[in-house]
């Protein structure tokens, strides 16, 4: 089969980062779905795993955590799914990746793809449904009220591929205001379009304009991005026993501050449950099922912006790139294999 890998941590620009090549097709286990992929698209993950990964000589590591494909085969153990069947899944961190023809992918945490979707509208969700869900639900809890806050969330990085889908999700799921960060103008609109009530600018001190807003001191807060930056602003504006999630990976982070305001911190990783096999590892499946009927039912939309052509070495290079670049906004998506 076609692949494209890495085999030593290499900037973008260089045309080693990424190279085509030609595996053995991939065996697959009994939980397991064979999927021919048909779309992919690219998130942060790609580039810092690409930035850092270290195979052992003359190997190489698959990226790719978003897809949508045909399955071709099924394990002994898995039901729900049958040859033939549109699916669509961010897979796991510790397996080889969607930048291959075929994949070998965990059936629970696999769905069938939204039907009112396109291949590569469908690959953009995944992994962001998938972390925006949890940090939601799982993480932040925002069904369950902090007293005397404002009902109110604030997503720091909103046109990202990550808070441009927890936009949508409070929106559908939730009676939260959403407020949501942006600096430029073409991302003040995308996240308008997502849904955002209120937009302010990350590039300005936070607090000050959340309280302009007359709303009162959100009760959550989900930083998708310079966390480290935006800490004390965030501490400052929450409101006491309120909540705070984040996804980067600061160098470090003063949490201290935290404890006059009695404040909750979560980080969220949407691979904890396939890595560790969770009781609860077919939730993923469960999340990307709800997500399905609520695009099919026109409650939220792909989050894709752009595709760059075929899934090979050269054009995942230009969506690293871009992704490194800082002004991606949405998802961006390859689809099909050339030859």
């Amino acid at each position: 089969m076609k692949a494209i890998g890495t085999t030593r941590p290499l900037p973008a620009s260089d045309p080693r980062s990424l190279v085509d090549l030609e595996l053995p097709d991939p065996e697959y286990g009994e939980h397991d779905l064979l999927v021919e992929v048909r779309a992919i698209s690219v998130n942060p993950v790609d580039v810092k795993v690409r930035a850092s990964a270290q195979p052992e000589a003359g190997s190489h590591r698959i990226l790719g955590w978003d897809a949508v494909g045909q399955v071709r085969a099924v394990g002994s153990r898995v039901e729900g799914f049958q040859p033939g069947d549109r699916v669509y899944y961010a897979g796991q961190i510790d397996r080889p990746g969607s930048n291959a023809q075929l994949q070998a992918v965990d059936a629970r945490i696999a769905a069938h793809a939204p039907r009112t979707l396109g291949d590569e509208d469908a690959a953009a969700l995944p992994l962001t449904s998938l972390t925006g869900w949890e940090t939601l639900f799982d993480r932040l809890r925002v069904d369950d009220p902090v007293p005397g806050s404002a009902h109110a969330l604030l997503v720091i990085g909103g046109a990202g591929g990550v808070g441009s889908i927890t936009i949508q999700l409070a929106r559908a799921l939730t009676g939260l205001t959403v407020i949501a960060t942006a600096s430029r103008p073409e991302t003040v609109e995308w996240v308008k379009k997502m849904g955002a009530h209120h937009v302010i600018d990350h590039r300005q001190p936070l607090a000050p304009q959340v309280a302009a807003l007359g709303l009162g001191a959100p009760a959550f807060v989900f930083s998708t991005t310079h966390t480290d930056r935006y800490l004390a602003d965030i501490v400052d504006l929450i409101a006491p026993q309120g909540r705070i999630a984040l996804i980067d990976d600061p160098a470090s982070l003063d949490i201290l501050p935290l404890k006059r305001k009695s404040l909750s911190i979560h980080w969220e990783l949407m691979f904890t449950r396939p890595l560790f096999g969770t009781a609860d590892l077919q939730r993923q499946q469960e999340i990307l099922g709800e997500v399905a009927r609520l695009v099919d039912a026109g409650k939220i939309s792909t989050t894709r912006t752009g595709s760059l052509g075929a899934i090979n070495a050269a054009n995942l290079r230009q969506a690293h790139a871009l992704l490194e670049s800082g002004k991606a906004i949405g998802k961006t998506t390859l689809a099909g294999f050339e030859g």
